[in-house]
């Protein structure tokens, strides 16, 4: 393999591996557990630009796999999309900096609305603005990103997708998310008729 591209998936491979705070990632599985399977609740995912394409990913996946989720884009919540938002849901904001405009006023229009909601996040560093708002924070332990000029979101969203992953499964395993479980959520296409057979 050319050394350059293998080196490449070699840093993506360390970043992954690096994920720090272990246990805040279940810390994060008790709030979102209790907030959609103990209060009927949803999980509110959150993001601008390749953090919020990551964030419609995470929601989704939730979604199809028992647990409820949305996407809310945070410049349409200024515009009325605020009003899905409901007391007992938590929100999940995700930002690489910590510091995007829209996800700090995302949170002071929420909490307006309901002051005791519950919010996660999950950013680069724990210490930013968004994690200070934070009930709990988690980060990706900042790696650098491959993409020549430092600045193309690359691997820090495979770090992001990797802990929506883990966050995802491991709720499955709390729920005992099971076969029939999933079929009833995929009535169509190859996984809906893989999860009947």
């Amino acid at each position: 393999m050319n050394q350059d591209i293998s080196s490449m998936i070699e840093a993506e491979i360390t970043a992954i591996r690096n994920i720090p705070e272990i246990d805040n990632i279940e810390n994060a599985i008790s709030i979102l557990h209790e907030s959609v399977h103990v209060n009927n609740g949803k999980i509110v995912i959150s993001g601008m630009g390749k953090a919020g394409q990551i964030g419609h990913n995470i929601a989704t996946t939730f979604s199809a796999t028992g647990s409820a989720a949305v996407f809310l884009h945070p410049a349409e919540a200024q515009h009325g999309d605020l009003g899905l938002i409901q007391e007992n849901d938590v929100l999940f904001l995700i930002s690489n900096s910590g510091k995007t405009r829209e996800i700090i006023e995302l949170v002071h229009l929420v909490r307006s609305l309901f002051p005791d909601i519950r919010i996660i996040t999950l950013t680069g560093h724990p210490e930013n603005e968004l994690s200070k708002l934070a009930d709990l924070s988690l980060d990706t332990g900042n790696p650098p990103e491959i993409c020549p000029l430092g600045l193309t979101p690359t691997t820090s969203t495979t770090v992001m997708t990797v802990i929506g992953d883990v966050l995802v499964v491991q709720m499955m395993k709390k729920i005992n998310f099971t076969k029939a479980d999933f079929a009833k959520r995929h009535h169509s296409g190859y996984l809906g008729h893989k999860s009947r057979n």
